[in-house]
């Protein structure tokens, strides 16, 4: 699943279609998480003005003049990438919805939403969607996610801290791989019950999570499966990956050979050594 740098890195590589006009917008396949909106041809003739990310949906802004009309809401899913191709490029199995975009120069792209398996989403923002936006927490990026508000957040939660660092309602975009990498990285086991944790272990890791979703970005991402960026590039983050994926090998730091454990339904990559369950930092 395509995680929070995956889905900054797409956003800013689509940066190439902001000012470009919309010509034309064929679906072929509507049947994604939600219906695709059936008036989606609404925005030919609109301007593309630009881009944003929230948790892991991409906003994208049209208009006419420079003015804001319509937004639309891109949700990756499971499998979803949105890429830019030439309009003779063939078309994939899977290609489900284009936006046939043209510059001031006649030069036409197309802007391709490709998902296997469907669980992706294209919405209007608006009444209805806005929901889905109004409820997330806090980015993990921004100064609002720091030591005194992950603190507070944990005081009562006996849950694991991994399943509480990867909660959209505490923080949004930390997905299981950098997730993973934190916990190792300020040697908190995955199952430490959150409130456990002490203050100098909440400080190192909201440290840690803006580090690795930082370098993640600047790597263009994490290709654990089929992630391509905008421009159809592979992220290069995962071969820096010290614990994700990396179960019965030996620890980078110590030897010891990575394990599991499952925490709902993900598997939870760790080291006994650098991560025990019973020692905190």
């Amino acid at each position: 699943m395509p995680e929070l740098p995956e889905v900054e890195t797409t956003k800013n590589s689509l940066a190439p279609l902001i000012g470009q006009k919309v010509t034309g917008v064929v679906v072929h396949q509507s049947s994604l998480r939600w219906p695709v909106p059936s008036d989606l041809h609404h925005l030919q003739g609109q301007t593309l003005l630009r881009l944003e990310r929230r948790a892991k949906y991409i906003l994208a802004y049209f208009g006419l003049a420079g003015v804001e009309q319509y937004t639309a809401l891109l949700h990756l899913g499971m499998s979803g990438s949105l890429t830019l191709v030439e309009p003779e490029r063939d078309l994939r199995k899977h290609d489900h919805v284009i936006l046939i975009f043209e510059n001031e120069s006649l030069e036409k792209l197309q802007l391709r939403y490709h998902d296997p398996r469907r669980f992706g989403a294209i919405l209007w923002l608006n009444e209805d969607t806005q929901s889905l936006l109004s409820k997330l927490a806090p980015e993990p990026l921004t100064d609002d996610f720091n030591a005194e508000y992950l603190w507070q957040k944990i005081q009562n939660k006996s849950a694991a801290i991994k399943t509480v660092i990867m909660d959209n309602h505490i923080v949004v975009g930390v997905g299981n791989i950098y997730a993973t990498e934190a916990l190792f990285h300020t040697h908190i086991h995955p199952l430490r019950p959150a409130k456990s944790l002490t203050m100098v272990e909440v400080a190192a890791l909201t440290n840690e999570i803006k580090r690795i979703l930082t370098a993640a970005i600047a790597l263009g991402g994490s290709t654990i499966r089929d992630y391509v960026n905008g421009l159809g590039e592979n992220g290069y983050f995962q071969q820096t990956l010290d614990v994700y994926g990396r179960a019965k090998e030996p620890c980078h730091h110590c030897d010891t050979v990575i394990e599991t454990v499952r925490i709902g339904q993900r598997a939870s990559a760790f080291c006994p050594h650098c991560q025990k369950l019973d020692n905190p930092i």
